[in-house]
């Protein structure tokens, strides 16, 4: 498995950009639009929780299970960004992902922010 597999966020040519800070250098915030989430759910596959169980004897990382957990945050991403697209928004600020147990079958993934439209200065 090369980076790819465990890499993430977003990509060069998306028309919104998402910052996990409060604005931009050399941008002014024109238009704060409101709160936007992209959340997706995941069910554990049988196969990646028995691997997980075993590898967690010997230690090491479960890199199945970080496979699937980085697709899913880039699905809550592209989630994310088209929420904001929807909405008028060109920027996200302060994007954060939360990600909790969902009823013990799988794991939820939030990514919010701030939707907001910026313009150069």
């Amino acid at each position: 498995m090369g980076m790819e597999d465990y890499g993430g966020g977003q990509t060069a040519h998306s028309e919104v950009l998402v910052v996990t800070t409060n604005d931009v250098p050399g941008y002014q915030v024109t238009q704060v639009i409101g709160e936007v989430f992209g959340l997706t759910v995941r069910s554990r596959h049988l196969g990646s929780q028995i691997g997980a169980g075993l590898k967690s004897m010997i230690g090491g990382e479960l890199k199945g299970l970080t496979k699937t957990l980085v697709a899913t945050r880039n699905q809550a991403m592209e989630r994310l960004v088209e929420q904001a697209m929807a909405r008028g928004a060109n920027a996200v600020l302060m994007m954060r992902f939360d990600v909790t147990e969902a009823a013990d079958v799988g794991t939820e993934v939030c990514a919010y922010g701030t939707a907001a439209v910026i313009n150069k200065v």
